[in-house]
């Protein structure tokens, strides 16, 4: 098997994914009690390193960022302020051509390189006559002054953050009233594929299981962090995608590519070469098809989220109803038969 050896460590590697730690508390003695799930540090440099490998036009986030995108179009107000951050923003920057009505865009990035990369290509893309200012930060410590923004934009990078709904937090402050939040982050039947072959070839090598990926976010989860980060309007919908790879080690360097690998703190760095060799050949065994390309799973949630103004809908008051439903029935249950 060409790379095989490789294949083994980098699929044992990405097994070991994500969680949320679901908790909004500031101050020093917090910040040194709280539960780390994800090494950032870590992270930062797989984000550095992504930004050497990944390619200019990847179909599989720029339709990502395109569906993010078109909700802006489905908007009848503009943007003038934006911010665009962490995960794929480049591909949001070069597909924003002009929707939103965004005149000044921050792009941040943890990764210096990442950030590099994005201010390298701005040149291309100044036709747009969008006024583009690049920063280094940290979605977990938004370093945006409050009530400075109209928009929001995290296209697959806040589900990498220890605090999900600290962080949604202070996306909400930073904006205006009436501002809007949008973010992509990937949903728990992501890469099903290879956790089943996981767990088979664990079974088959050494007599049982043990967790190697930790769950992602649920469309349910979704909504929950919407609400409790304090937005107005929260709107949640999913779309899975189907990519398909020459082999297990093509998927891998894509997930390289897109800095999705394995950040967990208590990850194990001792791999069992036997366990990762047979997660390839179960893999390939159950879900190849007969040209010999595999499918990997990719389940994308969308969230939308507005900080509150007065001119938003609200629901009325309990009580104040002035149709009452046995009405409706009346004159609508007998048409259905």
């Amino acid at each position: 098997m060409r790379g095989g050896l490789s294949t083994a460590r980098s699929i044992c590697a990405i097994l070991r994914r994500r969680s949320a730690s679901f908790s909004t508390n500031t101050g020093e003695s917090f910040e040194n009690s709280r539960p780390k799930i994800f090494d950032r540090q870590l992270k930062f440099r797989q984000r550095d390193r992504a930004a050497w490998l990944m390619s200019r036009k990847d179909p599989f986030v720029d339709t990502i960022a395109e569906n993010m995108l078109d909700r802006l179009e489905d908007c009848k107000r503009t943007f003038p302020t934006a911010l665009n951050m962490g995960g794929s923003l480049e591909a949001i920057r070069r597909l924003l051509r002009g929707r939103g009505g965004i005149e000044k865009l921050i792009m941040m990035d943890p990764s210096l390189d990442m950030v590099k990369l994005c201010k390298d290509a701005e040149p291309d893309l100044s036709s747009d006559s969008i006024e583009t200012t690049f920063l280094v930060g940290d979605e977990e410590f938004l370093p945006i002054q409050e009530n400075s923004l109209d928009l929001v934009i995290s296209c697959l990078g806040l589900h990498w953050t220890n605090d999900l709904p600290g962080a949604m937090i202070q996306c909400r402050l930073a904006l205006k009233p009436d501002g809007l939040f949008l973010a992509a982050i990937l949903g728990g039947e992501t890469l099903k594929e290879l956790r089943i072959a996981c767990t088979a070839a664990q079974i088959e090598r050494e007599g049982g299981i043990s967790p190697r990926m930790s769950p992602l976010a649920q469309v349910r989860d979704a909504g929950n962090l919407l609400t409790r980060a304090g937005f107005a309007l929260p709107g949640v919908d999913v779309d899975q995608y189907t990519v398909r790879y020459e082999s297990a080690l093509d998927l891998i360097e894509h997930l390289r590519a897109m800095g999705e690998t394995n950040a967990l703190c208590q990850r194990n760095n001792l791999l069992n070469r036997e366990t990762a060799l047979a997660t390839a050949s179960v893999y390939q065994s159950m879900f190849g098809a007969e040209d010999g390309t595999i499918p990997a799973t990719f389940q994308v949630i969308y969230m939308t989220g507005w900080k509150e103004h007065p001119s938003q809908q609200k629901a009325k008051k309990r009580g104040t109803a002035t149709v009452s439903f046995k009405d409706i029935k009346k004159q609508f249950g007998n048409d259905s038969g």
